[in-house]
């Protein structure tokens, strides 16, 4: 790669990286979570079985569980039986996961749009767009 190449990647990954960092303080600082939680709060709009819940976020099953055994102490989330000799491998919101999530839904999705959404020109959100979609065509499969 050229100079121009490295300086242009280095730009872009480290503005990921600050993006990134001011996301997941937003979701510390207004919702008392992290990314990783709201992950999970997101993602379980229904209840799921872990193995499930792991894909879905494309995690390791051990990270996802023992995740999901400090959210069901913050009452987060419940374990459910969803197995032969009831195993507790089913796992769903609670009313307070529930209202976190659409909470932090909303707090989240402001300060993407602050930060991201209401900074850019229209033709500058079509052009990343288009090329987000060309990458996850690529790499996604």
């Amino acid at each position: 790669m050229s100079p121009e190449d490295w300086a242009f990647w280095d730009t872009w990954m480290r503005a990921q990286r600050l993006l990134l960092r001011e996301l997941d303080r937003g979701l510390q600082r207004d919702c008392g979570i992290s990314k990783a939680e709201f992950s999970v709060l997101v993602a379980l709009r229904r209840p799921m079985r872990v193995g499930e819940l792991a894909d879905a976020l494309g995690w390791e099953k051990s990270r996802v569980s023992h995740l999901l055994t400090r959210m069901e102490k913050r009452g987060l989330v419940a374990r459910t039986e969803d197995g032969a000799g009831g195993r507790r491998t089913g796992i769903e919101l609670t009313a307070e996961g529930r209202r976190l999530a659409e909470s932090a839904t909303r707090a989240h999705g402001a300060n993407v749009r602050r930060h991201v959404l209401d900074r850019l020109t229209p033709e500058q959100a079509e052009v990343i767009r288009g090329w987000s979609e060309q990458v996850v065509g690529r790499l996604d499969g």
